[in-house]
């Protein structure tokens, strides 16, 4: 039998995370928010942050050091 990646399992919450350099993650609730990163959506089913990821991620290159600090995340 296949065991599934927990992470894939469409059925779970989850919450859309960011970082300093404006990276996003589709992080399942069951988990602890990793340092780093904080919760910017959710917790709402993984289609739903799918679908915000989908929306408000319009450029997946992170932020340089630099733009990091002019852009104060």
């Amino acid at each position: 039998m296949e065991q599934l990646n927990p992470f894939d399992d469409p059925q779970q919450d989850c919450l859309v995370l960011i970082n300093r350099r404006r990276q996003y993650s589709l992080w399942p609730t069951f988990n602890e928010v990793p340092a780093g990163w904080r919760p910017v959506f959710g917790p709402q089913p993984q289609p739903v942050c799918l679908a915000w990821l989908d929306e408000n991620w319009r450029d997946i290159r992170p932020l340089t050091p630099n733009d990091a600090k002019n852009n104060h995340v």
